[in-house]
Formats: structure tokens, C-alpha cells, sequence
């Protein structure tokens, strides 16, 4: 199977200072005649406001947003004409996540974007009335963001899961690192996400013959001296989407590389940060599926006929150089069915 194609899975339909970004809105008119209503051009749309937090800003992350922006300005609403994004981020801290959803809701926007699971939380708590879609979240129901039928929770909810079966990602471990014994997982206990994937680990490991070795890291200040305690315990590495962990990603690569041991990740920017490997969903194209959501709320269709919606197409994204700077050398299987990100700058162009 040719897993940079379509490796397609069922996912359960998966906050220090604050920084803002406001952007001003103003209003255009369309200086064409036509006589055709359904001629409507993108400045045609009433001019709306939307909130964008995410817990901290790396990569990932920001590719989501980034894909939320161009989407919604594909289909009309163009951030500076019309449409103001109040964007901010919580830097990390939990509490602040808190304070901003609390902001938030007092602002009344058309819409909120909470971006990953701390702030989702966050806001899902902060409002009941303003339309909330979620996104980046690893398991909504373990977050409480939706119930085990996949209804929301609220009313006002809706939004997109990035679930990644845990499976796969055993087997992708296995066909980089056929030998691995112990797998190396640095995490945050306070990120319910980061928990949900490893007891997932620690249950589907065993029937792989493989041992799970965790090791929390509660700051990203924590994750080199986290992964340098790995020395001589774990074969390999793995990280999904921890937020700690990618804050701090290049910390993480530099420690595995200091003692040879290869990190697979489950997204594409750890991947050019330094990851040996990952199996995951491209995060702007995440994104551009989390706008298609966004766009229909502003347009004015209601959220409870939004369902929840899950993100099921897989890549796998290798770096030959990182490989070989955390002692592993990848086959020409893997190659075959990867994009190689040394030789490909499709994610930077975007």
C-alpha cells in the first residue's frame, strides 16, 4: 500500500502572555454591474468577526490556521476586507488559555477556532452560546468535547478530530526500526491527549513484542533533559503532537541525535524540524477541512447541523538526513512510499 497516496483510517469524529493579532475590517462593494444574484463576488459578503486561539505557536499548529485563513478566503471572507480575526495564543499556559476563552466569549464573535485540546477546553467551558469549532484534537471524547455518539457535548459545538490510529503507527515504528524493543515516549501528563495516545501504546504495544518506556516532560523546558534519560532504555522515540514536545521540538531532535536513537513523529513539521519519520495528516490541508466548517457557520448555517467530522487520510513524511543523524538508515521500501521532506518544499511554499 502506498501510504504518501492514501492511507485512509477511521478516527472518532478527534494557553505565559498572550498575543494578538486584530486586524481591522472593513467593507467592500462590488463595483461590477450584474444583474444575476447568483453572481455574487467574494466582497459581496457581510462583513463578519472570528476568534483564533491555539495553546502555543509552532508549526503544526500554525499551518492549521494558516489553512483556516486561506479557506475561508477562497469561499469570500478575506481577513483586512471583510473579515477581522482576533487571533491569540496562550503560549504554552493553560491558564492563559482560561483567561483568553473568558475574553473571547465576552467579545461575542460571529465565531471561535480553539486549536488543540487544552484550549478547546478552555473555550467550550467559557461559552455556551457562540459557536465553538474545535480542531487539532487527539480524542474529543476523552476531552469531553463530544459524547461517545459522537454528539457534541453543547450545542454550540462542533469541529474536527485528528485521532491517529495507534496501530499504524506501531507497524510504521517496526518497518523504520525493525529491531526496536522499547519505545521512548516523552509526554505531558497534564495534556489529556498526550495521556490518551499512551495508554493506547501501552495497550497495543505488547501483541508488537514491544515495551513502553514514558517520561514526562510538564514544560518544554523539561523535553532535551527528557530525552536525554532515554540513553541506553529505549530504541526509538515517539511523540504525537504533545504540544510541550513540539514547542521544543528541535530540543527533542538534538538530544536524540546526541545518542543515536531515531524519533518518528505524527506530523509533518517535526519531520523538517529533525524527526526521523511521520505518519500523520498534512496540517494545512487539516486546516483547509477545519475552514470548509468555519466558512458554513459564518455563512450563517446553523452549528447543530455541523456534525463533528474526522480527518482520515494518513502520509508518511521521512527525512533521510535526520535518519542518518540519529543512527538509522531508512530502506527503499520506505522511501517508495513516503515524501521525502529533504528533497520536497511543498509545505514551505505554502
Amino acid at each position: 500500500m502506498n501510504i504518501a497516496s492514501t492511507l485512509r483510517f477511521s478516527l472518532y469524529g478527534a494557553a505565559l502572555s498572550a498575543t494578538l493579532g486584530l486586524i481591522g475590517c472593513s467593507n467592500s462593494t462590488d463595483t461590477t454591474a450584474s444583474t444575476d444574484e447568483s453572481a455574487a463576488t467574494e466582497t459581496d459578503k457581510p462583513a463578519k468577526s472570528l476568534a483564533i486561539t491555539q495553546i502555543v505557536e509552532h508549526p503544526s499548529l500554525d499551518a492549521m490556521r494558516r489553512g483556516i485563513i486561506d479557506e475561508l478566503a477562497d469561499n469570500g471572507y478575506i481577513e483586512g476586507q471583510n473579515l477581522t480575526v482576533n487571533f491569540q495564543s496562550a503560549q504554552g499556559n493553560t491558564a492563559t488559555a482560561g483567561q483568553i476563552a473568558k475574553q473571547f466569549a465576552g467579545d461575542m464573535p460571529d465565531a471561535i477556532v480553539a486549536i488543540s485540546t487544552p484550549s478547546a477546553q478552555s473555550v467550550v467551558a467559557s461559552t455556551k452560546t457562540v459557536p465553538v469549532i474545535y480542531t487539532a484534537i487527539s480524542d474529543p471524547v476523552a476531552a469531553k468535547l463530544i459524547d461517545e455518539n459522537d454528539v457534541p457535548i453543547q450545542s454550540n459545538v462542533t469541529g474536527l478530530s485528528s485521532e491517529l490510529p495507534i496501530e499504524p503507527q506501531l507497524d510504521n515504528i517496526l518497518k523504520i526500526v525493525p529491531d526496536a524493543k522499547t519505545i521512548g515516549y516523552v509526554y505531558s501528563p497534564g495534556e489529556v491527549n498526550s495521556v490518551v495516545v499512551l495508554n493506547q501504546l501501552k495497550e497495543a504495544a505488547p501483541a508488537h513484542g514491544l515495551e513502553i518506556l514514558d517520561v514526562t516532560a510538564n514544560r518544554p523546558t523539561d523535553v532535551a533533559m527528557a530525552t536525554r534519560s532515554l540513553a541506553g532504555r529505549a530504541d526509538v522515540i515517539y511523540t504525537s503532537l504533545d504540544n510541550n514536545v513540539v514547542s521544543a521540538f528541535e530540543a527533542m531532535a538534538g538530544a536524540a541525535n546526541e545518542l543515536d536513537i531515531p524519533v518518528i513523529a505524527s506530523d509533518e513539521f517535526s519531520v523538517r524540524r529533525g524527526a526521523t519519520a511521520a505518519l500523520g495528516v498534512n496540517d494545512y490541508d487539516f486546516g483547509r477541512t477545519t475552514g470548509e466548517m468555519v466558512y458554513r457557520v459564518l455563512n450563517g448555517e446553523a452549528i447543530t447541523d455541523i456534525s463533528p467530522q474526522i480527518m482520515n487520510t494518513l502520509t508518511l513524511y521521512v527525512s533521510p538526513k535526520h535518519a542518518a543523524e540519529q543512527g538509522t538508515t531508512l530502506t527503499a521500501e520506505v522511501l517508495s512510499d513516503a515524501i521525502n521532506v529533504d528533497t520536497d518544499s511543498q509545505a514551505d511554499s505554502k
